[in-house]
């Protein structure tokens, strides 16, 4: 796997051959013949700041520690600079325990929790638009031929999706390179191990694009927003709160990203089209991935 040139410049990138992400299970096909295919194993994670726990969410099982940070970096639980003393795992609890230097008690904001559109543990505490007040990503020009090159290279990159379904992925890219390529059984949980391993190895955010499978829904325009990154781009369509958010704290949002085609709903001034859509080849009809829910 590591020769295929689909993974050069990656950092971290899918392993679909990890026989602890998926399950074989037997079944039946539209014929009645019997058949077996990889599903994508859940699994529960509780995470606790400090000594209070905070939630409980179904991940498939992969870089937990980045999954607990980004959670709690993309609810506003962790502040921008906070001093982490320690993360542990224990495999056997199912449990990341994140410590941090300050006290932490957020009892009243877990009571004003709000559950949002999407899959999976898609939730947020509090008003969904505190913290973005503040709020004004750096205007970073966007290159037509980078989208061109990430999608192509991302949609051909080996995944749990293409072994199996049934899963998200988002992918931080720099230019026209994609870097850090997570999955997840819901794409907030993807978004937060970026957001995780961003915090972790303090990488700044204001030259990088988010890529996601999911929608652009409001919550993903914050999460994006409040790490700092400055285009989210997607395969997959837009909520009209998503592009009002997106066009309120700068952010670039591009939708429907497929072949030679796609669509800019805020931003549009950052795009430098620097590539001819007439040279790009369009996508297959039977392409791998599709855009996801």
């Amino acid at each position: 796997m590591a020769q295929d040139p689909n993974l050069q410049d990656y950092l971290i990138a899918p392993d679909p051959g990890n026989a602890r992400l998926t399950r074989a299970v037997q079944g039946i096909d539209h014929t009645g013949a019997q058949t077996e295919i990889r599903v994508v194993e859940e699994r529960p994670l509780t995470i606790f700041l400090n000594a209070q726990e905070i939630v409980t969410a179904m991940t498939i099982g992969d870089y937990p520690a980045y999954l607990a940070l980004g959670f709690l970096r993309n609810q506003g639980m962790l502040l921008s600079g906070e001093e982490i003393t320690g993360v542990d795992y224990d495999e056997e609890l199912e449990t990341v325990v994140v410590r941090t230097a300050r006290a932490t008690d957020y009892e009243d904001k877990m009571r004003r929790k709000t559950r949002t559109s999407g899959c999976a543990v898609g939730t947020v505490f509090g008003d969904m638009m505190e913290g973005l007040e503040g709020v004004n990503l750096p205007a970073t020009s966007v290159r037509t031929s980078w989208l061109y090159a990430i999608s192509a290279k991302i949609n051909r990159t080996p995944s749990l999706y293409l072994q199996a379904g049934a899963i998200h992925g988002t992918v931080l890219c720099k230019g026209d390179k994609p870097l850090v390529y997570m999955e997840d059984v819901g794409r907030h949980n993807a978004v937060d191990k970026i957001a995780g391993w961003m915090t972790s190895e303090g990488v700044t955010a204001e030259d990088k694009i988010l890529y996601t499978t999911g929608r652009l829904t409001s919550e993903m325009v914050i999460k994006t927003a409040m790490m700092g990154i400055p285009v989210l781009a997607s395969r997959s369509g837009f909520t009209a709160w998503g592009v009002e958010i997106a066009q309120q704290v700068g952010l670039t949002l591009i939708g429907r990203m497929k072949g030679k085609r796609f669509v800019c709903l805020a931003g549009e001034d950052r795009l430098i089209r620097d590539a001819d859509p007439d040279a790009v080849a369009d996508e297959p009809r039977k392409s791998g991935r599709k855009g996801a829910a």
